[in-house]
């Protein structure tokens, strides 16, 4: 059998700013699948920290990738929240990138899969904002590429809760305080696990 393929679209939560690169949701997915038996190439990873939906979109047009991954994930969106980005680009954005992703899964649906925007309000880095306004413009992203997601018919997987939970548990947060640490990272990596696992 060959070698899986893995593609992660994103901005600084696929990198995983913060943490070791092992540390990371990609790796320690790579890790989790391997584990059960699975063979994957080391993740591909298109993300920069601070890129939008735009960047990332202008980004894959001049980018030559393989023209087909066994699985692609897809993680976009605090950037626009965080900029004040009208929510309506962030919707005609998402839309390509995820039409994108599909082209690049071999036009599979069910080997795409898309995390929600973590909610940054509930770190330190918040300290002194309308962290309730934070929140409610995070929820109206997600509203957004979860709507989009559920009509291409692709995997979504609703982060965002636990990430939450970082206000009264800083062990969920890397050492900057407003990234996701290893402990967050694993908790993506075993939901997207359990979808591939069942896929294949």
């Amino acid at each position: 059998m060959p070698q899986k393929s893995l593609l992660c679209l994103g901005d600084s939560y696929t990198i995983g700013e913060g943490v070791a690169i092992h540390e990371s949701f990609p790796y320690q997915l790579l890790q989790l699948l391997r584990n059960k038996g699975f063979d994957f190439h080391a993740p591909e990873i298109v993300a920069k920290t601070g890129w939008t939906t735009f960047e990332l979109s202008d980004h894959l047009s001049q980018t030559i990738l393989h023209q087909h991954y066994d699985f692609v994930t897809l993680l976009i969106g605090v950037n626009n929240q965080y900029r004040n980005l009208p929510v309506e680009d962030y919707k005609t954005d998402f839309q390509f990138l995820l039409e994108k992703a599909i082209s690049l899964a071999n036009e599979q649906p069910d080997k795409v899969i898309v995390l929600s925007i973590p909610d940054w309000s509930a770190t330190p880095f918040a300290e002194g904002r309308d962290r309730q306004l934070i929140a409610n413009e995070i929820d109206a992203f997600n509203m957004v590429n979860e709507e989009i997601s559920k009509a291409s018919q692709v995997h979504y997987i609703n982060i965002t809760p636990g990430t939450r939970e970082a206000l009264g548990n800083e062990s969920l947060l890397a050492a900057d305080k407003l990234h996701p640490s290893d402990i967050e990272y694993k908790r993506w990596a075993e939901q997207v696990k359990s979808i591939i696992a069942n896929v294949l």
